[in-house]
C-alpha cells in the first residue's frame, strides 16, 4: 500500500506481477467486509469512472426503489494480496461509494470518516490512532471449544496460536500494514495482534483488513477466528482498545512538557469531549448484544465513565510515557470492541474529542482507585456514571443524542437504529438454555 499510488502505477503492478482478480472492497452499516472482483480488463474503466453496483441488498444502505450505487476507487489503498500457492494472484482496493451522479452516499460509513478527517485537517489537525484487537480461535465453526488453553503471556507448546499470529502478521507486512507485538491474552484460545498507530482513516481500513487476513489465515490451518466480544461464559472478553493522539505542525497536540500528566489543554479536553458523550456514542464501539456480555465488571472490560493514569478499571486511561517520549503521549479507550465498525467506531472518537477541544472542556481529576471497589454510593458521590448495561439502553442513549447525529449524519443513524432495535427485538424474544435450565423444571 502506498499513497504514491496512482492510475498508472496500479495498472502497471497489476500487469507486473500477473494480476488476476481486483478486489474491490467496502463495508455495510455494521462493518461487515463486502466487496466485488473484476478482471485486469475492467480496472481501466473502475479507475476513470468508478462501477455501478446493486446496493439494496447491503446492510443499511439503499431501499430497493434506489438501489444504484457507484464504487469509486481510493488509489492510495491498493495493495496485492498476499500470494497463496497454487491460487491465482489477487489484489484489493477500497472504494468510496457514491450516488451514481457522483454525488456523496451518506450511508458509506467510510467515506463519513474520511470526510471528518479531512475537516480536522483542514484546521491543522492530523489524527492518530491504534487499536488493539483481541480475538479468539476456537477448534472449528462447528466446535467451539477453545484450540488452546494457554493465558496471559503463554509462549508455546501451551500457547498454540503463534503460528496463526505470525502468519497473519506476515500477510499484514506483504499488505503494508505494520505490527508491533504480538501475544497470548488472558482467557483460553485468545489472542491479540497489535497494529501500530497511524492516520485514523489509514488504520481503520488497516483494522478492516486485519480481520479479513485473520479468518482467512485461520481458516487455512483449520481453525475457526472470531472477533465476537465474549463467546465463553467466564472468560474475559475481546476487546479492542483504540490509542489516540492528535499531531499540528509536527508535534504532538497531546504533550504539555510542564504539565503533571505531560498532558497539553487540547489533550485534557479530549478526553473530557470523549468521556462527555460516552454513553451516546457505545452502542457504535459496543454494537453487540453480546458486547454487553463483556462489559461487566471483573472481567478487566471497563464500565464507568472515567479516565486514570494507569488504572484500567475506568473507561479511559493515560498510558505512562518515558522521558523525551512526548510523541508517544496519547489516550487510550478501553470500552470498544471488535465487533464495532472501526470507521464509525473512530468517527465518534474523533468528534467527540475534537467537540471537547473546540468547546473548551475542563477534564476532573484522574481515578486512582479501583473502580470496580467503589460501593455505588461511592460512585455516585464522585459523580462517576456507568456505560449502559445493555444493547438497548446504548441504544436509547444514541436516538436521543444530537451529538451522534450531527457527527455521522441523520440518514445513517436511523438506518442504524432501526437495524439495532431489530437485533435487540430478536434477542428478547428468544428462550435461552438459561431460561430452561431455571424454570422448566420449577415452574
Amino acid at each position: 500500500m502506498s499513497d504514491s499510488h496512482t492510475k498508472e502505477s496500479i495498472l502497471k503492478s497489476i500487469k507486473d506481477n500477473d494480476v488476476e482478480t481486483i478486489w474491490h472492497w467496502f463495508v455495510d452499516i455494521d462493518g461487515h467486509l463486502k466487496g466485488f472482483a473484476i478482471t485486469p480488463n475492467e480496472m481501466t474503466r473502475s479507475l476513470d469512472d468508478g462501477m455501478h453496483f446493486d446496493g439494496s441488498s447491503i446492510s443499511g444502505f439503499n431501499a430497493i426503489e434506489e438501489s444504484d450505487l457507484m464504487a469509486k476507487c481510493d488509489l492510495p489503498t491498493f495493495a496485492l494480496m498476499p500470494k497463496s500457492e497454487g491460487s491465482p494472484r489477487e489484489a484489493r482496493i477500497f472504494v468510496d461509494i457514491c450516488r451514481p451522479d457522483g454525488s456523496v452516499y451518506k450511508r458509506d460509513t467510510r467515506g463519513i470518516l474520511k470526510k471528518l478527517v479531512e475537516s480536522i485537517r483542514a484546521d491543522g489537525y492530523e489524527s492518530y490512532m491504534g487499536p488493539e484487537l483481541e480475538f479468539f480461535a476456537f477448534k472449528s465453526i462447528d466446535d467451539p471449544t477453545p484450540h488452546d488453553a494457554g493465558g496471559y503471556f503463554t509462549g508455546p507448546p501451551v500457547d498454540r496460536g503463534n503460528a496463526l499470529r505470525t502468519k497473519v502478521i506476515s500477510a499484514l507486512t506483504e499488505l503494508g500494514i505494520t505490527c508491533e507485538y504480538h501475544h497470548h491474552e488472558v482467557a483460553r484460545g485468545q489472542h491479540e495482534i497489535d497494529l501500530r498507530y497511524d492516520q485514523t482513516l489509514k488504520i481503520a481500513d488497516a483494522a478492516i483488513t486485519y480481520k479479513a487476513v485473520t479468518k482467512q489465515v485461520a481458516h487455512d490451518l483449520g481453525i475457526y477466528a472470531t472477533f465476537m466480544p465474549k463467546p465463553i461464559f467466564g472468560e474475559n472478553g475481546s476487546g479492542m482498545h483504540v490509542h489516540q493522539s492528535l499531531f499540528k505542525n509536527g508535534k504532538n497536540a497531546f504533550y504539555d512538557a510542564n504539565d503533571e500528566h505531560r498532558l497539553s489543554r487540547a489533550a485534557k479536553s479530549y478526553i473530557a469531549g470523549v468521556l462527555k458523550y460516552a454513553r451516546e456514542s457505545v452502542s457504535f464501539w459496543a454494537p453487540t448484544v453480546n458486547s454487553y456480555k463483556r462489559l461487566v465488571p471483573g472481567y478487566e472490560a471497563p464500565t464507568y465513565i472515567a479516565w486514570s493514569l494507569s488504572n484500567r478499571s475506568a473507561m479511559i486511561r493515560v498510558p505512562a510515557i518515558n522521558p523525551g517520549a512526548e510523541k508517544s503521549v496519547r489516550m487510550e479507550l478501553r470500552c470498544p470492541d471488535p465487533s464495532a465498525n472501526p470507521y464509525t467506531a473512530f468517527a465518534l472518537m474523533l468528534a467527540a474529542g475534537m467537540r471537547g477541544i473546540k468547546d473548551d472542556l475542563d477534564l476532573e481529576d484522574p481515578q486512582v482507585d479501583n473502580l470496580y471497589h467503589l460501593t455505588e454510593m461511592e460512585r455516585v458521590k464522585r459523580g462517576i456514571n456507568s456505560l449502559p448495561s445493555s444493547l438497548k439502553e446504548a441504544l436509547d442513549a444514541t436516538k436521543e443524542s444530537a451529538f451522534v447525529r450531527e457527527a455521522l449524519g441523520e440518514t445513517l443513524v436511523d438506518n442504524y437504529l432501526d437495524l439495532k432495535y431489530a437485533e435487540w427485538d430478536d434477542f428478547r424474544l428468544q428462550v435461552s438454555p438459561w431460561e430452561m435450565d431455571r424454570y422448566f423444571s420449577t415452574l
